[in-house]
């Protein structure tokens, strides 16, 4: 057992007599100091939240809470005592805080309040830089630092303000204020160092990075921007498929299989359309991935919606999509992925591990297994963070880049390309906007045990049965299994609409919601295999997944897209019950 497993336990342990002894304790931690410092914002992250004071504390300040507590005894008790909607509780710890990241979420506020003792020295310039990236520019990080002898029975490291300073310099925030408190619980031994630190913008170099890439990197073909916007549409749809690079301080690694994927996705339509992707360059010829499978998928007149994640693939579309994974993957390697590189460097923005990938056969199913069979493509931290966050400004960016590359290949080509011609091949081809599964599965449940509206739990007949996407289709397109809920056509078209659900409704609608997916789709094994794949693929889900953890997830993706896009809410008491 380490020491960090030693802390977990011991507090746990002790929580029936720690927990009420600390929540009688000021809320705010003896943060005065720096109080007026909290900027204006939605989000904050309690770190080592133990009975849930603190993240109370915030929560009345305005703040939806984030608390993480890994002493699941502590965590228990403080989610009872503080029942608070704003309030999320989270088992994670430092240093990697890899459950927390997982959520794609930025911060406008981060609390270590008697924690930072616990972090060994040799852990804490990691934890400092995770703690950093989950910072929104402007955020501020505020810590106590405590200076003391240690408890028995606690592992306890020595913090000091200067140690935290120069740390911080490195990781790019900036030491706003420092102050000094006697101890709360009166302990004449310990005092404890306040100290305020902020990032004052990015803090990352991410933005400029992209905006190099996209628009000042030396391209001799579009295969860069295809690379990029391959990626990009992973980080905005299936975050679920990637994980931090085991051992690494910050990147995360993706299946190539699956940027590949996309890869071919976004280059079906547009040399079907005869759009060059090089200088002289109109078709496949001259296309290092465009050979059998590429070529194969042609043919057969394969719809790039047809190639999702988590489709199941038969026949002709099963070999040629297998082919075209592989030859796809060759060329991002051999390619995009080699020459793309950090400014003034020869140094490459992605990693790339190559494997042998599946072998073609006349059926594939398009899982995140699967598709890390043909390797992982690495991608650095803050890269995939400013994807994630910023996707709704880069899309545009890259689109127009690409569509005005296209257009000067043609000009040189003197092949003329029509104003929109380019912009219309390179949307993305979502799946086509169907509730047809959800709606079977729904009247189905009317004339057997019947059904309720999952927003306002309302008794449903085929006439006022309309199937909702739950995180609305226009801020967020996705047709999958488990975002399509049975709804009162009237709540659906005239309160709902292009809105999320508030917190309040969507923690109200929550038995319904579980009881929906496992009546529809969990309770038949193909239905529910596919259910649980989509699921994976598109929400911070663990592989091991059920109704539960499905809607926890889906709150966490909420969350992230109000965040993200400032989507309005809707979900009054009063809207439920009229």
């Amino acid at each position: 057992m380490n020491d960090y497993d030693r802390v977990i336990a011991a507090y746990s342990e002790a929580a029936p007599a720690l927990v009420p002894h600390y929540d009688g304790l000021p809320a705010g931690g003896g943060f005065d100091s720096v109080e007026a410092l909290l900027p204006d914002g939605s989000l904050a992250l309690d770190i080592g939240a133990g009975s849930g004071r603190d993240a109370a504390w915030l929560s009345r300040k305005g703040f939806e809470v984030v608390a993480v507590e890994p002493a699941p005894e502590m965590r228990v008790r403080g989610e009872a005592l503080h029942q608070d909607r704003s309030i999320r509780w989270l088992d994670d710890r430092l240093p990697g805080l890899e459950q927390t990241h997982r959520l794609g979420l930025a911060f406008d506020v981060i609390l270590l309040s008697a924690v930072w003792q616990h972090v060994e020295p040799a852990d804490r310039p990691r934890a400092l830089r995770k703690l950093t990236t989950l910072l929104r520019p402007g955020g501020v990080m505020l810590l106590s630092l405590r200076n003391g002898p240690a408890p028995a029975g606690r592992p306890m490291h020595p913090t000091s303000v200067s140690e935290l300073e120069g740390l911080a310099r490195v990781s790019g925030l900036e030491v706003v204020r420092v102050s000094d408190r006697p101890d709360l619980q009166a302990r004449r031994e310990i005092t404890w160092s306040i100290v305020c630190l902020r990032l004052p913008d990015d803090g990352t170099g991410a933005l400029p990075l992209v905006r190099g890439i996209i628009l000042a990197d030396g391209k001799s073909s579009t295969y860069k921007l295809g690379l990029l916007r391959a990626v990009a549409r992973i980080a905005e749809q299936a975050p679920g498929t990637a994980a931090p690079t085991p051992g690494a301080v910050d990147s995360i690694d993706v299946p190539l299989g699956l940027v590949a994927l996309n890869w071919v996705r976004l280059y079906l339509p547009l040399v079907r359309a005869g759009l060059p992707q090089a200088p002289r360059n109109s078709g496949p010829d001259g296309l290092a991935f465009a050979k059998v499978g590429f070529r194969g998928l042609l043919d057969i007149g394969a719809c790039s919606a047809d190639l999702r994640i988590g489709a199941p693939l038969t026949g002709d579309l099963a070999q040629a999509t297998s082919r075209a994974l592989g030859e796809a993957a060759a060329t991002i390697a051999a390619m995009p992925a080699r020459f793309t590189r950090y400014p003034n460097s020869d140094a490459p923005v992605f990693g790339v591990a190559r494997a042998r990938g599946m072998k073609p056969a006349d059926a594939l199913i398009l899982d995140r297994d699967t598709l890390a069979s043909w390797g992982i493509l690495t991608v650095p931290g803050h890269l995939w963070r400013a994807l994630s966050r910023h996707g709704a400004w880069i899309e545009p960016m890259l689109v127009a880049e690409w569509a005005r590359l296209m257009r000067g290949y043609g000009d040189r080509a003197g092949q003329g390309i029509a104003p929109g011609v380019a912009e219309a091949a390179l949307a993305w081809d979502e799946p086509v906007r169907t509730t047809a599964l959800g709606r079977l599965a729904a009247e189905r449940l009317i004339d057997g045990a019947g059904l309720n509206c999952v927003w306002t739990g309302r008794a449903l007949r085929l006439s006022t049965l309309d199937i909702d996407h739950c995180l609305p289709w226009a801020v967020w397109p996705c047709g999958d299994l488990w975002n399509l809920a049975p709804c009162d056509r009237r709540v659906n078209q005239h309160e709902k609409r292009d809105r999320l659900p508030s917190a309040a409704l969507f923690a109200d609608a929550r038995e319904r919601l579980e009881a929906w997916w496992t009546a529809a789709y969990l309770s038949d094994a193909a239905l529910g295999a596919r259910f649980l794949r989509e699921a994976a693929a598109a929400l911070p889900l663990a592989k091991s997944a059920d109704a539960a953890s499905v809607y926890a997830a889906m709150d966490w993706r909420r969350l992230r897209l109000r965040q993200d896009q400032q989507v309005p809410e809707w979900g009054s008491t009063n809207s439920r019950e009229r």
